[in-house]
Formats: structure tokens, C-alpha cells, sequence
């Protein structure tokens, strides 16, 4: 079976969820809505691979 282009980049936002999420529920200011400096790229990261992937879904509805 051969996988699809998405399934990688599904697998790494997935991750990335996890991380943000992870971080988010150990770190205080992160959870009042301040990211912090370790926290920033973590969230970054997991927004970028959200818009990536969105983005192929809504190619794929076409």
C-alpha cells in the first residue's frame, strides 16, 4: 500500500497538536493566553502544519 502525500503531513500536525497541547498544560503563561519563549515556536509550528493541512483538505474537496 502506498502511502498518500497527506499522510505525512497529517501524522506531523497531529504531533504538533500533541506538543502544543502538551506544553500548554504545563506552562501558566501560555494558558493565560501569553505565549512564552519556549512556547512560541511550539505553537507556531503546530499553526503552520494546521494551515498546510487545511489547506490540502479543502484542495482535495475540489
Amino acid at each position: 500500500m502506498t502511502k498518500s502525500p497527506t499522510d505525512g503531513l497529517f501524522v506531523r500536525y497531529m504531533k504538533a497538536f500533541e506538543d502544543s497541547t502538551e506544553h500548554t498544560s504545563n506552562c501558566v503563561a501560555c494558558q493565560d493566553g501569553q505565549e512564552c519563549v519556549a512556547g512560541a515556536p511550539v505553537h507556531e509550528r503546530f499553526a503552520r502544519l494546521q494551515d498546510a493541512y487545511q489547506a490540502r483538505q479543502k484542495q482535495q474537496r475540489r
